[in-house]
């Protein structure tokens, strides 16, 4: 299969296929003519890897796992697990994000004239 002919079923443009394949995610051979010949299963990969994707899993991570995502009909409790992993991390970020809000609320709830960005002194003068 051409480029064009796995941009089109994918839905990706040629620019991002050239660039996975520059990143090792995706494999052609080269024909006598030089031009790139992409297996049938390349299709099916760029969807594990834009779904990925969409999951939050950055390249990076999906390079690392990729065995794992070469072949998912074997590999699903490992998959399962690296799911399992980005779930707890973005549990994380969320409490992070919302102790930030908190922090946040509390400095937009003291007096107008007061700089939200001071320390509290509660108790010490204003001119000390």
């Amino acid at each position: 299969m051409q480029i064009g002919e796995l941009a089109a079923a994918t839905g990706l443009s040629r620019d991002t296929l050239r660039f996975y394949e520059a990143r090792g995610l995706l494999t052609a051979r080269r024909r006598g003519n030089g031009y790139r010949d992409y297996p049938p299963e390349a299709v099916e990969w760029l969807c594990y890897l834009r779904t990925a994707q969409a999951l939050g899993f950055t390249l990076a991570e999906i390079e690392a796992g990729m065995p794992l995502l070469q072949d998912p009909a074997t590999s699903g409790a490992e998959l399962r697990a690296a799911l399992e992993r980005k779930l707890a991390d973005i549990d994380a970020r969320i409490a992070g994000l919302t102790e930030l809000r908190a922090g946040l609320a509390q400095r937009l709830a003291e007096p107008l004239d007061a700089c939200p960005l001071r320390t509290p002194t509660s108790g010490l003068s204003a001119a000390a």
